[in-house]
């Protein structure tokens, strides 16, 4: 299923927020005290409780973001700048959409600003509303046919492919690490498939950080190649996320280039 919006809902312009107002939230507010309803778990209270109480999760929800996860691209982007005017863009694994929302304000999509208009295709296999000025694809990235749907939807190459994709749960460090390295390498070898020279790919990973054959490929196929934990990710979450730029687009790498 493929969703195309220029007119829907969650695509207007988001301003007024930076990591630099995310500092300031920490102590922002009143805590919340949530009582443990009849029926509801300890662990659906706790959860409930963290949310109400999260400022991340509040300012989303002033601003019209779809999640908290909004910021973490925003503060990546704010240190990496590879959100532009213009760009092309792949957001693998979008829903609900609020990494989406960021880019199309950021690039241009809606084209209600001078300059370059850009251009966003997300996919996802849980169904997901509409975003304004994106294209929403509705298919599990693994699907031997969702690679050659994004391309022809994007109809040319991408600027930067983004991939926030994680497999559920299951409780098991080692076997969460080995599923999120999985779906690290189908996003890369998309990438390279379909990314720009010079271009971006932005991968989620566990801490301990990617293993050593995808980053050896990585900086054999990228300029720089950097992990990051943006402010946003909540303290007790093992993600981080690997920022490769400067697709080097099949050049040679130098022999002493490390």
């Amino acid at each position: 299923m493929v969703k195309q919006s220029g007119k829907g809902a969650g695509g207007g312009k988001q301003r007024g927020f930076g990591t630099q107002g995310g500092s300031r939230m920490a102590g922002r507010g009143l805590t919340t005290r949530v009582k443990t309803a009849k029926g509801r778990k300890g662990s659906s209270t706790q959860w409930l409780k963290r949310q109400l109480n999260d400022p991340y999760v509040v300012e989303a929800n002033r601003l019209g973001y779809r999640s908290r996860a909004a910021f973490k691209i925003i503060e990546m982007d704010e240190k990496f700048k590879f959100l532009k005017p213009g760009a092309r863009i792949v957001d693998l694994g979008a829903a609900p959409g609020g990494w989406t929302q960021v880019c199309v304000d950021k690039i241009n999509a809606l084209g209600t600003e001078p300059g370059k208009k850009g251009a966003i295709v997300g996919i996802d296999v849980q169904e997901m509303e509409e975003v304004q000025g994106a294209t929403i694809i509705i298919r599990d990235f693994l699907d031997p046919e969702a690679p050659d749907l994004l391309k022809e939807a994007l109809n040319g190459k991408a600027d930067i492919v983004l991939s926030d994709m994680a497999a559920p749960s299951s409780g098991h460090s080692a076997t969460d690490h080995l599923k999120i390295i999985g779906l690290l390498e189908v996003a890369l070898e998309f990438a390279g498939q379909v990314l720009e020279q010079e271009g971006t790919f932005i991968g989620k990973v566990l801490q301990g950080g990617t293993e050593d054959s995808i980053l050896k490929q990585l900086k054999r196929d990228f300029k720089s190649v950097k992990h990051v934990k943006p402010p946003s990710s909540r303290s007790d979450s093992a993600e981080m996320y690997v920022v490769a730029q400067g697709f080097r687009g099949g050049e040679s790498v130098p022999e002493d280039s490390g």
